[in-house]
């Protein structure tokens, strides 16, 4: 019943949530947990859509509308502020910036006095080059004047290079030049600074605003207004987590050392501010889970130094926004590991789903497995389409594994991630043959290629157990419990 020659004809649905297959029930409430901001539980076997029902989910949410910021406290520094800004005050003070940034020019443009004071002209050749570039790539002199070549002296090819060089990176390049210039009955100052390959050029409007920005409250952004509403946190360490407070060894010394402010950083519950936080494999956070669960009541979280020994320990910004949608996922077996209260926290305020690993054989549905094959070849980019016998044969597969795996008749496995295997498998089949397209054979040998190694195990000596017994080492059977106990007669210790 379906329909096309190849799957470049099947059309890929914009929604992501329409894009994940056999998952309808699933579907629903996740859009309903986008609308109502709910928190959901997903169970189920790996390779189901957990993933991707989350970072579909983050999709129907609207963009963020905040920014998070850290701001100094100039009584009590280790003890930051937590500045909230609106979109629209971000927006303003975007454009007030850009006032302050002036005008970039190439160092040619410029006076050649200005471009050889910044590093840029080598004031014995002419030749133009980055200020990085303490030696001139063209005559080989050092570009900071005031450094000569010594007399004809016949130690001169000796010493006088090291010197050079060791003088041309003690004189530090100034990092700004600032000149007066005539101006209608009067003068002005402009200040040329370095900006990678260009110089910065400003005028006396750019350097007042830049003058009044500096006398507001220092400010680091931790969480940005243009940010993925995603956040992935799976695995994650305490400190990705919850946020942290980087260690200076010159601690807070107002000469010395980086600002508490500036060493702030956000976990990633408050990097998915107004966004979703998904947490697959969730039983292996172990005691983390509580700190979610607080997150979640809270919806605040303080930022604190989580090293004793370093400087950051002294360190807290309290009160700092984290209002999510928690997606976790986990295991059937695992679920008992899920800590109680949090899954409490999710019953009261969202939803336990259980998702599917198999649905019914229909031509809806196997519409639905060429979709997934057409999504499968688009997102990895180096296979071709497959053909519609292709698609078939892979369909024959989905139903065989449905039987194998779930006991289930007349239906199609939803165990997608390792049906994907097949497909990459088939097209990298294809593409060594130089086929413009996935054949069925192609998906047939594929089959036989994603075969896990206790299937070839099973294949090629009967039994895992055979295998074992035919590849262990002399030294191996020699301190392996099975040989120990069944491969002795009588061994020691046996009575």
């Amino acid at each position: 019943m379906l329909d096309f020659e190849t799957t470049a004809e099947v059309k890929i649905p914009e929604d992501p949530l329409k894009r994940v297959i056999g998952q309808d029930g699933a579907v629903k409430i996740a859009k309903i947990a986008a609308k109502q901001h709910r928190h959901l539980l997903l169970v189920g076997p790996p390779g189901t859509g957990k993933s991707m029902i989350a970072q579909a989910l983050s999709f129907h949410l609207p963009e963020p509308s905040e920014e998070i910021r850290a701001v100094h406290n100039p009584e009590y520094p280790e003890k930051p502020f937590v500045e909230i800004r609106r979109s629209a005050d971000v927006i303003q003070e975007r454009k007030e910036l850009e006032e302050t940034q002036g005008e970039l020019m190439g160092p040619q443009k410029v006076p050649t006095d200005v471009a050889e004071e910044l590093g840029y002209r080598c004031p014995h050749c002419g030749e133009y080059s980055l200020p990085e570039e303490r030696i001139c790539p063209k005559c080989g002199k050092p570009k900071i004047r005031g450094i000569q070549k010594y007399g004809n002296s016949p130690f001169t090819d000796l010493f006088g290079g090291v010197v050079e060089a060791t003088m041309s990176q003690l004189v530090p390049t100034p990092k700004r030049v600032e000149r007066t210039i005539p101006f209608k009955d009067g003068e002005k100052i402009i200040v040329y600074e370095p900006a990678g390959e260009n110089i910065r050029v400003l005028d006396e409007k750019a350097l007042k605003k830049r003058r009044e920005i500096r006398l507001s409250r220092p400010y680091k952004v931790i969480v940005p207004l243009d940010r993925n509403p995603f956040v992935l946190a799976t695995g994650a360490s305490e400190t990705e987590l919850l946020g942290d407070v980087r260690h200076d060894p010159y601690g807070s010394h107002p000469q010395l050392g980086t600002p508490p402010y500036e060493r702030v950083i956000a976990g990633a519950i408050h990097e998915a501010h107004e966004g979703v936080l998904f947490i697959d494999e969730l039983p292996h956070l172990g005691h983390l889970q509580r700190f979610i669960l607080t997150a979640m009541q809270e919806k605040k979280f303080p930022i604190i130094g989580r090293n004793p020994q370093s400087a950051g320990a002294s360190v807290k910004v309290e009160n700092v926004p984290c209002d999510f949608i928690f997606v976790g996922a986990c295991n059937i077996q695992d679920l008992p590991n899920v800590l109680s209260p949090l899954r409490s926290r999710i019953i009261g305020s969202g939803y336990e789903i259980l998702v599917r690993t198999y649905m019914k054989d229909s031509d809806e549905n196997r519409e639905k497995m060429a979709q997934f094959v057409a999504q499968e070849i688009i997102k990895d980019g180096r296979i071709p389409h497959a053909k519609k016998e292709a698609v078939e044969e892979l369909i024959r597969e989905a139903k065989k594994r449905a039987k194998d795996i779930d006991g289930a008749k007349n239906a199609l496995t939803l165990r997608l991630r390792e049906m994907g295997g097949i497909v990459r498998s088939a097209g990298d089949l294809a593409v060594m043959e130089g086929s413009e397209s996935i054949e069925a054979k192609h998906v047939k040998e594929g089959i036989k290629r994603s075969r896990t190694v206790e299937e070839q195990i099973k294949e090629k000596y009967g039994s895992y157990q055979a295998g074992v017994s035919k590849d262990i080492s002399t030294s191996q059977k020699a301190v392996s419990p099975y040989y120990y106990w069944n491969e002795n007669e009588n061994p020691p210790g046996y009575e």
